[in-house]
């Protein structure tokens, strides 16, 4: 029996209200994940990542890899000690990042060769070694290696993709299997099994004098998720969730290659295809995705769980989701008198404690307190977003709370 299980509490049509278990605690679904790429969402305390109402975070395998290295996280105890978080951790694949380096990677059955954004050093990413970084940093639901397209892809480049990605997925797969077996008996390290892993900071290297002696070996409790891949070609996205269901018993499925550059209408369109396409008992995460009438017109199509870096990106801009004015830039001149929260309605404690002419103050001043305040704020807002959305899903009238959600909210400021 998994450790790791999704129980189904309510739906309303295709919107579903559900508990994903995880051996370190329940996640209540839908449910918004904050991005903490480098073990940190970034210019927030874990305390303020708690405050906020989110129960499970995200960690990025490609950042961590480069720097500093899963081996280090490794030795220190993993990601959950390294970043003192006592919740669940999903971590990416890395592959998206790989990938977007279009200029500097070169793809291959293999896996994918690729340049350091940070000092130009040449990496290579296999199935096998992602797996072995992901255990190493000891994250609780880890991502297999997956090939995405961008928008606007030919059918015959998505099609590659799906075969690629498949058959990345059955390695993956099998190195996860040869790592569990390794912890229970003792034998093998992360990093050093397959002899096909990655080469660079995170590989395994003869310590240093002073560094900490090597962890123990055991694994820790990790649940491997596919990725659905297809563009937005209906077929192959049928064909290759048909395909990943039949490889395996997965404790749940990433749906991957959207928000990358298609029509918001085609992102829709597959998602509704995929509900009808993936288990019903199982947590379905929309990778990449999270604005928020992006998260309502996907939780009305059947998704579970979301992740997107827009929320601290847009804040360290000074840029706030606010239900009563749409996405507000709180630079602007108008809010120089506002004494009114930035979002009255909202509970977090930037709303609680500061009012919109001091939070344009600092943005104006350059002060960082404005960066964590919008933050915080924007963080919330998804959260609660996706808290409201749960509630309605139980009462039963999601589709017409939400219907007049979508519509005060995109008619806002306008």
């Amino acid at each position: 029996m998994s450790p790791f299980a999704f129980h189904l509490d309510a739906t309303d049509g295709a919107a579903r209200a559900g508990t994903f278990h995880t051996p370190r605690g329940p996640v209540r679904t839908p449910m918004f994940m904050p991005v903490g790429t480098l073990g940190s969402v970034k210019g927030l305390a874990p305390e303020e990542v708690r405050a906020v109402g989110a129960p499970i975070v995200l960690a990025n395998t490609y950042h961590l890899y480069l720097r500093p290295g899963h081996e280090v996280v490794r030795q220190l105890g993993g990601l959950h000690d390294f970043m003192r978080w006592d919740g669940p951790i999903l971590t990416d694949s890395g592959g998206y990042q790989v990938f977007s380096l279009a200029e500097i990677r070169q793809i291959r059955d293999e896996g994918v060769e690729f340049q350091s954004h940070i000092d130009g050093s040449r990496h290579l990413f296999t199935p096998e070694s992602v797996m072995e970084i992901q255990t190493a940093l000891g994250a609780d639901v880890i991502m297999a290696f997956d090939e995405c397209p961008p928008g606007g892809a030919s059918r015959e480049v998505a099609e590659r993709a799906n075969e690629r990605t498949t058959r990345w997925l059955e390695r993956c797969r099998e190195r996860f299997a040869e790592l569990r077996e390794e912890g229970m008996t003792g034998a093998g390290s992360p990093g050093a099994g397959s002899g096909r892993g990655a080469e660079g900071p995170g590989s395994d290297v003869d310590p240093r004098p002073g560094d900490p002696a090597p962890a123990r070996r055991t694994p820790p409790i990790q649940s491997l998720f596919p990725i659905v891949q297809g563009n937005v070609y209906d077929d192959l996205r049928t064909a290759h969730a048909r395909q990943v269901r039949s490889m395996g018993d997965w404790d749940g499925y990433g749906i991957g290659g959207l928000s990358v550059g298609e029509a918001k209408p085609d992102m829709y369109r597959t998602l509704e295809l995929l509900h009808g396409e993936l288990p019903a008992d199982r947590p379905r995460y929309l990778m990449g995705v999270g604005y928020p009438d992006d998260l309502l017109e996907a939780v009305a199509r059947g998704v579970d769980l979301f992740d997107c870096v827009a929320p601290t990106r847009n804040g360290r801009r000074g840029s706030a989701w606010t239900f009563d004015l749409g996405q507000v830039n709180f630079k602007a001149a108008r809010f120089r008198l506002d004494r009114e929260p930035m979002d009255p309605g909202c509970d977090c404690y930037a709303c609680g404690k500061y009012d919109r002419a001091y939070i344009r103050h600092l943005i104006v001043a350059g002060e960082r307190l404005a960066e964590r305040l919008v933050s915080i704020h924007n963080l919330r807002f998804l959260v609660r977003l996706a808290e409201e959305a749960r509630a309605h899903i139980q009462a039963r009238d999601f589709a017409s709370w939400s219907a007049g959600w979508l519509e005060r909210y995109r008619s806002a400021g306008v």
